[in-house]
């Protein structure tokens, strides 16, 4: 892989020669430390046409990020990178049980969003009815569930919960052929998780992926919904400390590092995902051969300090799980006080049971590792997304 890029690419062919590295260097799986990291930074500066190690005439499609998190990456693809990723889509389908007899309603943006388009290619690579609803247009996505008779249903959680909500609400699950929802994009919990298999009598799949590692589809949960298996014939994954860059061992949480096997139009080297995951250091029991990662549990860039105690919205989410009565939905509103003290403030929506503020309170503090303010909502009150949903608002003037 290296001898391939460094000769297609001047740009990492420089890169990794200001590094003191060759692809001779690269003997061992311990060599890999040698090799620098790539950042999203990086990719965004070079620019596509740049860093590409094939040439443009090789190109066939290119994709972009969403931006939630600043300016877009634009990635490049060959015909044989959209090939092994509906490839790998579709093995991300038959992992959460789909066949060529399933019909697969896609409700996830098209476009330069990878999303869409990698749902339904993988469909069609497994063989399945692609039903191209795309996002949004929320009385289309019922209409096309009950005519169509769609059995598996691909959408952000947060849209699927809205969904799940609207179903419950017109009293519509008897007429839904559904059993099978696949989701990604986003990091969601176990409380969400339970919310919609509650409502719509289904089975969700967390997937993992993102725009610079082709897609949605390199990684997905299998029946057992331990883990998420990792596509280890595409590419290699490290976990590393976000502070020192070490590596860290398995069953502890730190930063994704990929790095691909035979992506060619934007291969990556060491790229820092930020996502925040571990490795299992076991098999999985479902008889897989590919290793597992832990459902993501946010970004490293997304961790805020709140009087020196660094907060991620999993912790809450963890918390909401293991709670009856306290809904899947929350915001955290981080603000400042004239005196400089930081206050976190927690919205969440809630059943009116008795006692279940004091409980919330105490086991957010407990998790946190800080005194939080509450505000309990009734169910519903918070926005619902057709697409990520944002937790987090800091309010400060940092």
């Amino acid at each position: 892989m290296l001898a391939r890029v460094t000769s297609g690419s001047a740009y990492l062919r420089e890169k990794l020669a200001a590094a003191g590295v060759t692809p001779r260097t690269i003997g061992h799986p311990e060599d890999l430390a040698e090799l620098p990291f790539t950042t999203k930074e990086e990719l965004r500066e070079t620019g596509m046409l740049r860093y590409a190690a094939v040439t443009p005439d090789r190109i066939v499609r290119v994709h972009s990020s969403s931006g939630t998190t600043g300016r877009r990456t634009i990635c490049a693809y060959t015909a044989r990178d959209v090939d092994d990723w509906a490839d790998m889509q579709a093995r991300c389908y038959r992992y959460a049980g789909l066949t060529a007899d399933d019909r697969i309603q896609v409700a996830v943006g098209y476009g330069l969003w990878t999303a869409g388009i990698g749902f339904q290619t993988g469909a069609e690579r497994l063989g399945a009815m692609a039903v191209p609803t795309g996002p949004g247009n929320t009385e289309l996505q019922l209409e096309m569930l009950r005519e169509l008779r769609s059995t598996a249903l691909s959408a952000t959680a947060s849209y699927l919960l809205l969904l799940a909500e609207l179903v419950e609400k017109r009293g519509l699950r008897p007429e839904l052929a559904l059993r099978v929802a696949i989701t990604g994009g986003e990091r969601w919990g176990e409380a969400t998780r339970a919310r919609i298999e509650s409502l719509l009598g289904i089975e969700t799949f967390d997937l993992y992926g993102l725009t610079e590692l082709w897609g949605p589809g390199t990684g997905a949960e299998c029946s057992r919904h331990d883990g998420i298996h990792v596509w280890s014939d595409h590419y290699h994954v490290e976990i590393i400390d976000p502070e020192t860059l070490e590596p860290v061992p398995p069953g502890v949480a730190g930063e994704i590092v990929v790095t691909t096997l035979n992506k060619e139009a934007t291969p990556l080297i060491r790229y820092r995902t930020r996502d925040l995951s571990y490795r299992y250091p076991d098999p999985c029991p479902c008889g897989s051969p590919y290793p597992r990662i832990g459902r993501i549990q946010g970004r490293s860039d997304d961790q805020v300090k709140v009087r020196g105690v660094i907060f991620v919205p999993m912790q809450v989410d963890t918390v909401l799980a293991d709670l009856p009565g306290a809904g899947p939905e929350f915001q955290a509103h981080i603000d400042r006080d004239a005196n400089g003290r930081d206050s976190l403030t927690i919205r969440v929506e809630a059943t009116g049971e008795p006692g279940l503020g004091e409980v919330l309170e105490r086991r957010l503090r407990d998790r946190i590792g800080l005194r939080v303010d509450l505000d309990l909502l009734e169910p519903g009150t918070l926005p619902r997304s057709e697409g990520k949903t944002r937790r987090v608002f800091d309010h400060r003037d940092l």
